[in-house]
């Protein structure tokens, strides 16, 4: 059985919870979201879901029919482990308010309604997904696009451009080669501790976590995630991509899922 709006309720009372983060997932795949006041929460809201302007989101709605919906999933709920004060994560579809149904842009309501597909052919009753997000950590990360110049410049201490660096503590000299990151032990992989602290953080947000290790190139990096159904395994990697990013940058790096 799913969460009900009442074991909901319950799960803000037992945390102590002050914010509630309203998750969703523009057309680009990236999350967004606003924070709700606790004590603002209550069943009618998470059931019926929370009215927002969809027009300054890129792609979606024209100013003049900007209104739509956040509908929690109630079985997508997660505590935050980096906000300062408790916080609640809901991730929700979105809806359209003229006749409720999910709005064909949402990149999470396509998901729903892939899975609902399927059932609907008698082909299968349940899509599984097993998906492997690799990353790079940088410690630099600079770009521009100007009127006078244009380009990118990124930089890291496992990258083989650093061989003959000078560093305040010396240079170690301990990197991977060219694609020779697969996969030695530290010191060459760098980032033991941080990738363990990410798989750790996963594991205590509820996600299913077997492993970690350092990829091909330098820099390059891999957590375990093990599959589960469509939506839920969607739903799943935002988190995935949340906690890289935020631990990456409590450490003083960058993480990045752009193409390798």
């Amino acid at each position: 059985m799913g969460n009900s709006a009442s074991d909901v309720i319950k799960m803000i009372k037992e945390h102590e919870v002050e914010w509630v983060d309203v998750r969703f997932t523009d057309p680009r795949g990236k999350w967004q979201h606003l924070s709700m006041c606790a004590e603002v929460i209550d069943e009618d809201v998470l059931e019926e879901g929370f009215m927002f302007d969809g027009s300054s989101i890129e792609g979606w709605k024209a100013i003049n029919e900007s209104d739509m919906i956040l509908r929690p999933d109630l079985d997508a709920v997660y505590m935050d482990p980096f906000s300062a004060t408790p916080m609640m994560i809901l991730v929700c579809n979105i809806v359209e308010p003229g006749d409720g149904s999910l709005y064909n842009r949402d990149p999470r309501s396509t998901s729903v309604r892939a899975e609902a597909y399927l059932k609907s052919t008698g082909i299968g009753d349940t899509i599984y997904v097993g998906p492997e997000p690799e990353f790079f950590m940088f410690d630099d990360v600079k770009f521009e696009d100007g009127y006078d110049r244009s380009g990118f410049k990124i930089d890291d201490i496992e990258l083989p451009t650093n061989t003959g660096r000078d560093y305040d503590m010396g240079n170690m000299g301990h990197r991977p080669r060219a694609k020779g990151g697969y996969f030695p032990v530290a010191p060459v992989d760098s980032c033991v501790d941080i990738r363990g602290e990410m798989v750790a953080t996963m594991m205590e947000m509820g996600l299913p976590m077997d492993k970690h290790h350092h990829e091909v190139a330098a820099a390059q990096h891999e957590l375990g995630i093990t599959f589960g159904t469509l939506t839920e395994t969607a739903d799943r990697v935002q988190v995935y991509k949340y906690v890289v990013q935020q631990v990456a940058h409590a450490y003083g790096k960058t993480a990045t899922f752009m193409p390798k």
